[in-house]
């Protein structure tokens, strides 16, 4: 099933990939290697969580928060790659998660967006994964994505 089709089947559907919030590329390309920008958790030009995990949202936000930051990820990828079909597999993950003092749950917050990739992409979804907690974040992002992708056919 593409993946295109499997969106479709889980009532999903990809926004159009957002641009950068400032002077740099929303994706850059290295070899077969396709490094995307932090994505946040944006929904028509509007950042959807807000504030620190732990404090004004809970961690089934923040998941909410890593799943909408997400399909700004394949966004991403769908736009830059010129669709699905280059995909190998994504490499790399790194999340933050805008979190209140003694929060630690970041792992839990970024499953969503792990667990998202993993239903979408099947076995493209492997991933090497990093959490990280911040105080703040551009926008009051509760959660921004950073990913890379490996594509065939470069």
């Amino acid at each position: 099933m593409s993946i295109e089709a499997k969106l479709a089947e889980l009532g999903l559907s990809l926004p159009s990939a957002p641009q950068p919030l400032g002077q740099y590329t929303a994706a850059s390309q290295a070899g077969d290697l396709l490094f995307i920008s932090g994505q946040l958790p944006l929904r028509d030009g509007r950042v959807v969580w807000q504030g620190r995990v732990g404090a004004e949202l809970t961690v089934d936000q923040g998941r909410q928060a890593a799943e909408l930051a997400a399909l700004n990820v394949l966004a991403q990828i769908r736009q830059h790659a010129g669709g699905f079909d280059r995909l190998d597999h994504l490499v790399r993950v790194e999340g933050y998660v805008a979190s209140a003092p003694g929060f630690l749950d970041q792992p839990a917050v970024l499953d969503g967006a792990s667990g998202l990739f993993a239903r979408v992409l099947g076995d493209k979804a492997g991933h090497a994964r990093t959490a990280n907690s911040v105080a703040q974040q551009p926008g009051n992002a509760a959660v921004i994505l950073v990913a890379i992708a490996q594509l065939k056919g470069v």
